[in-house]
């Protein structure tokens, strides 16, 4: 019997009803790495059938599960972390010089460049503050760091001096893996860079950049208040291949004002021309309410729900033809990229990052609104800064000279129930698969019993061949890849109770 099992077993409900399974299912013993090989199948029909609003899953439980941070707690948590875990950073850099209109992120419009450099001090005490309550790996002088990513925001905002002011300082509050065996990457917005600006962050060790392009049609840039040409991404794109970057990713954007299929079409086309290793295709979810940047788009630009479909169809059937990679909720990549061998391998997981190859390492934020997810034993905390500036900075401020205050002002504490459906949906989400076997060892337990009302529910599914199951797990068809967050769902505590309308629609 396992750690986990003492409080699952008690919470079991006997039944006599057995779920609806195939005994022969020919993929019992299918890992769910092999599933990534499929291509993701585009059904009109089906998608519109089950196209409903739902979390992304960067964590389980959701972020809309936070409740008011306990004084004392997260340096608590900071003390008591394994000091054997490596550690993965995460950076908000909140400033932007323009305004996009399709924007949801925490962000800061300014022009003023010392803006940066006032930040660049506050996460400076951040670190010092937290860096003071870890311990560290026997036989080390520092905790190990194999993964660090700067968000936004614009990243690049941070001037090139800034830039090597904070990597220099953060070499000597951690100990970092080599450039070849770390996955150290930014977010860049192709119109803020200083001519020197891809060659610092090489030499420093930066070895992965994602870059913001959304679409190149100039009426749809006009629209949403981002114009650049195409010819700007495909040098900028050149010039970070040329310096040795590992993994270039970009970002585009469907559902957006003016978009057509044939435009769309057109823009992913020439973003294969240009060979990026990895591609993100997200779904524009138009909340003007939520969001007021948003509010500068007129509903009647947007493309109608049936045009988004076929957009997506399209853009899927193009990658996928250009020989990329689906690795799940719009996310591509080519078959070499560590990310698809990842999925391929078994070893891919999410977090507040998305998709990453680095799953056994805590995840540390450091800025405005970043997020930590923090493992205690059998416990699991996931943590948020201040997501209003000033509040943030006037936290760390008080930190100076009150050692008790940290910037955290939200936490969730996940139950061993909440870390077993986290299991469960992670790798569904990961790798097409649950094995039952896995999560009968891991949690001493019996899945197809305490997970029977679930697998009743996935019999539509079934039905409509988004999924296989049988009495080894659940596998996602490829019918069922691109609405892999519907199945996953079925597995969320959380969902019906509250918050039904607080996410944006699956496609």
């Amino acid at each position: 019997m396992t750690e986990y099992s003492e409080s699952l077993i008690n919470d079991q409900q006997p039944t006599t009803v057995r779920p609806v399974v195939e005994p022969n299912n020919p993929y019992a013993s299918t890992r769910g790495s092999l599933a990534s090989k499929q291509l993701p199948s585009f059904d009109e029909a089906i998608i519109n059938k089950y196209n409903r609003s739902g979390p992304r899953y960067t964590s389980y439980p959701t972020a809309l599960e936070f409740s008011p941070m306990p004084e004392g707690l997260e340096t608590d948590i900071l003390q008591n972390r394994e000091a054997r875990a490596p550690l993965s950073l995460y950076f908000h850099i909140p400033f932007c010089r323009h305004l996009c209109y399709y924007c949801a992120c925490n962000k800061i419009i300014t022009k003023k460049n010392s803006d940066s450099g006032d930040y660049l001090q506050y996460l400076i005490k951040e670190v010092q503050h937290k860096r003071r309550l870890l311990a560290v790996p026997e036989g080390s002088s520092k905790p190990l760091v194999k993964q660090l990513h700067l968000g936004g925001g614009t990243p690049t905002f941070l001037s090139d001096e800034e830039m090597v002011q904070l990597w220099g300082f953060l070499q000597t509050q951690f100990e970092f893996l080599l450039e070849d065996q770390g996955d150290y990457s930014i977010e860049i917005d192709p119109r803020e860079l200083g001519d020197n600006t891809l060659k610092t962050l090489r030499n420093l060790g930066f070895n992965r950049v994602s870059l913001g392009v959304q679409d190149l049609d100039e009426t749809v840039q006009i629209a949403v208040n981002r114009v650049h040409s195409a010819e700007l991404i495909e040098n900028v794109l050149n010039e970070a291949r040329d310096l040795g970057f590992h993994s270039i990713n970009l970002d585009l954007i469907y559902g957006l004002p003016h978009q057509t299929p044939v435009t769309l079409d057109k823009t992913v086309r020439r973003i294969i021309e240009m060979s990026p290793d990895r591609l993100s295709v997200f779904n524009y979810a138009h909340l003007p309410e939520r969001f007021k940047a948003q509010r500068q788009i007129k509903d009647e630009d947007l493309p109608s729900p049936a045009d988004k479909l076929k957009m997506l169809g399209n853009t899927i059937n193009t990658l996928t033809e250009a020989g990329y990679q689906y690795i799940g909720i719009d996310h591509f990549a080519k078959p070499d990229d560590e990310l698809a061998v990842a999925q391929r391998e078994g070893k891919l997981h999410r977090n507040f990052q998305g998709y990453t190859i680095m799953g056994d390492c805590d995840l540390l934020g450091f800025g405005v609104s970043s997020i930590s997810q923090i493992a205690n034993a059998n416990t699991r905390y996931i943590l948020q800064n201040n997501t209003d500036l000033q509040a943030y900075q006037a936290n760390i401020e008080a930190a100076q000279s009150n050692p008790t205050v940290m910037p955290a002002v939200k936490v969730i504490k996940t139950s061993i129930k909440d870390r077993l459906r986290e299991y469960v949906i992670m790798n569904l989400l990961c790798h097409d698969y649950i094995d039952f076997k896995d999560v009968n060892q891991k949690f001493g337990i019996d899945a197809i019993t305490y997970f029977i009302e679930e697998i009743e529910q996935l019999g539509d599914m079934q039905k409509d061949k988004l999924i296989d199951m049988d009495a080894a797990g659940i596998r996602v068809l490829p019918k069922g890849r691109l609405l892999g967050r519907n199945v996953a769902m079925v597995f969320d505590e959380y969902l019906d109770k509250k918050h039904k309308n607080r996410f944006s629609k699956v496609i």
